[in-house]
């Protein structure tokens, strides 16, 4: 069974959480609430996340110092981040956005349905990435093994490799599909951010599977982070 990926929702208003909830209940993952930045940056010292919905306007320490300290940590520099804000300062303020880390940036009120299908390529990617981990970590325990059986472990691995290869295709033709979708619905520049972080993803993703083909320089490096 295939675990379920977090969510994190940062907003200091019960109801705008609520809102959230509600909204991406339909994914089936684990949403997690948090009500502050520093109840944000808690709860990211101890799981791990696919994505982090993030409020701008918080008491306190607000939206951006909440990305500055997320992405300054090794842990966490890698999740996606995407900014809630209801109120718009134009081209600058958003630009403040993409400058503190974020992969879009999106104003209240927002389309629930756009908000839910951009949530949902980051959930597909990091559930990807995991279950491409998984197996490569079986991969090298049996290259690292060797097995009883040498054709029959050449097998396996020449099996794995393939299941591998098919998977990342299929998430690879998802981003594609995606990405032109988007870019006919819109010029958002948060397009443009969430695509260029799906293609970094997915680039370093095939370049680790190449990486284990057998012949290939190098041996089995580990593959980029979850995220």
């Amino acid at each position: 069974m295939v675990q379920k990926a977090k969510i994190l929702l940062v907003d200091d208003r019960p109801e705008n959480l609520l809102a959230l909830e509600a909204i991406l209940s339909a994914l089936d993952q684990t949403l997690v609430r948090a009500s502050s930045g520093e109840e944000a940056l808690k709860a990211l010292l101890t799981d791990d996340f696919a994505v982090i919905l993030l409020d701008v306007q918080m008491p306190g320490m607000d939206g951006f110092e909440t990305a500055a300290h997320i992405k300054r940590r090794e842990r966490t520099r890698d999740i996606p981040i995407i900014f809630l804000t209801a109120i718009n300062h134009g081209p600058h303020h958003t630009f403040r956005g993409y400058a503190a880390g974020a992969v879009d940036y999106i104003s209240k009120p927002f389309d629930p349905w756009v908000l839910r299908a951009k949530v949902s390529v980051f959930v597909e990617l990091y559930t990807k990435n995991c279950q491409l981990r998984e197996q490569a970590a079986l991969l090298r325990l049996q290259l690292e093994g060797g097995g009883s059986n040498g054709v029959d472990a050449g097998k396996e691995t020449a099996g794995l490799l393939a299941e591998l290869s098919a998977r990342l295709a299929a998430v690879e033709e998802q981003a594609e599909a995606l990405t032109k979708q988007l870019g006919e619905d819109s010029a958002d520049a948060g397009v443009v951010a969430t695509a260029a972080h799906l293609e970094r993803k997915l680039t370093g993703l095939r370049r680790a599977l190449d990486a284990l083909e057998p012949g290939s320089a190098g041996g089995a490096p580990a593959l980029p982070s979850q995220n």
